[in-house]
């Protein structure tokens, strides 16, 4: 009778997940792509408006040089100005962190970009941190932060029911499935990770080119990526974004399809 009664509960929990994920489905207005997601668009603004202080204080809070913070904001509000961008309800403000050492760069839900003082100083060109900032800004428009949080809800009201489904507390061995069931649902979120990652790719090539930038520098930031890493990467299944050298070719693949008869003249480089 209890196997029963679990796996009882264990198919409402999942059927219940699964209905609420189905029926939170929307239109991207910006990118046209039907997404399942599980916030408004003033609950991102709110929660990363929220987030911004607690991030920026993991990175040593903001940069202290207030010409280099004002530069990234530019080239970051020159994006959006003149770009379809501009025409979102979202508030995009751009932070340069104080972290030297940190290489990384990223968004929050509803507009707010960081960039590390790491990632900057190994940047050569303006068209680089133009790619950069597009990228994040593609995670934004995307709607990429509201997407992943509809995701793994999912996952985990699956993986609750597996391990409730599995788990004998007379049977200590049973955890066993439910651990599994756990990986498995971490390497699900990580690919739809790497999935957004291609695509704010491809935003950015698109962001940079409209607003005069040449959007070959994101190749160039690839690369900057690969040897920061140092090679030392494990498989890519298992990471959450992809190979910056797999994301090479995906980004000439977006080039070639933004400007079959070649990028325009007077771009920055």
């Amino acid at each position: 009778m209890r196997g029963i009664v679990k796996f009882i509960i264990a198919i409402l929990i999942a059927a219940v997940s699964l209905v609420t994920y189905w029926c939170n489905r929307q239109e991207n207005e910006f990118t046209g792509q039907m997404q399942h997601v599980d916030m408004t668009v003033e609950q991102e603004i709110a929660l990363g408006l929220q987030a911004a202080p607690q991030m920026a204080s993991q990175y040593g809070g903001l940069h202290p040089d207030e010409q280099a913070r004002a530069e990234v904001n530019a080239i970051g509000q020159r994006l959006v100005q003149s770009t379809r961008v501009s025409e979102t309800p979202y508030k995009f403000d751009f932070h340069l962190l104080a972290d030297e050492e940190t290489v990384n760069a990223f968004a929050l839900p509803g507009g707010q970009i960081f960039i590390t003082a790491g990632l900057l100083r190994r940047l050569s060109s303006e068209a680089q941190l133009a790619g950069v900032l597009g990228h994040e800004i593609g995670h934004v428009v995307g709607r990429h932060s509201a997407q992943q949080l509809a995701k793994a809800k999912l996952t985990q009201g699956l993986t609750g029911a597996a391990a409730i489904a599995t788990y004998d507390p007379d049977n200590p061995a049973s955890q066993t499935g439910a651990i599994a069931a756990a990986m498995i649902g971490k390497l699900m979120n990580m690919r739809y990770g790497r999935e957004d990652e291609l695509e704010s790719d491809k935003l950015a090539v698109r962001l940079t080119g409209e607003a005069g930038y040449d959007p070959r520098a994101m190749i160039e930031v690839m690369r900057i990526l690969e040897e920061a890493s140092g090679g030392a990467r494990g498989p890519e299944f298992t990471q959450t974004h992809p190979n910056p050298g797999n994301r090479i070719a995906e980004i000439e693949r977006a080039i070639q399809q933004e400007y079959p008869n070649g990028l325009p003249a007077g771009l920055v480089q």
